[in-house]
């Protein structure tokens, strides 16, 4: 499937991913996501940054929905832009209201749970490309 299309079909108007430099208009973006018809299944995501080595993904969660537990390969952080998340990793509860930022370690198992209706920026780094 094409980037710039969601799985039901939503076609996004192409934008670059790559380059030396890049702005978001994030509340813009999360808004848009709330407006896709993807939205209706809890959650919606939306890649706004894609190197090799460094990813960045905008997702957008109805309240109490989860990301069931996963791991990624590089170094991630996971920062609340609106809304309340709550995450579990390391055998530890991390309480993330809107203006919280986590960092996790590469390979560290984590879920997600929506509090209320919640938006925040996923940024993986890997060591190096290719991962």
């Amino acid at each position: 499937m094409p980037e710039h299309e969601t799985s039901r079909g939503d076609a996004r108007a192409p934008e670059a991913t790559a380059g030396p430099s890049l702005t978001f208009d994030l509340s813009g973006q999360i808004h848009e996501l709330r407006e896709e018809s993807y939205w209706q299944s809890g959650r919606n995501a939306k890649t706004l940054v894609k190197y090799d080595d460094f990813r960045m993904v905008l997702i957008a969660l109805q309240a109490h929905t989860t990301i069931h537990e996963h791991h990624a390969a590089g170094r991630i952080s996971v920062q609340t832009i609106q809304g309340h998340l709550r995450m579990h990793a390391a055998g530890k509860e991390f309480d993330l209201p809107a203006g919280a930022v986590l960092v996790l370690d590469r390979g560290m198992a984590h879920d997600v749970v929506a509090i209320e209706d919640s938006a925040f920026l996923l940024t993986i780094a890997w060591p190096q490309a290719g991962h």
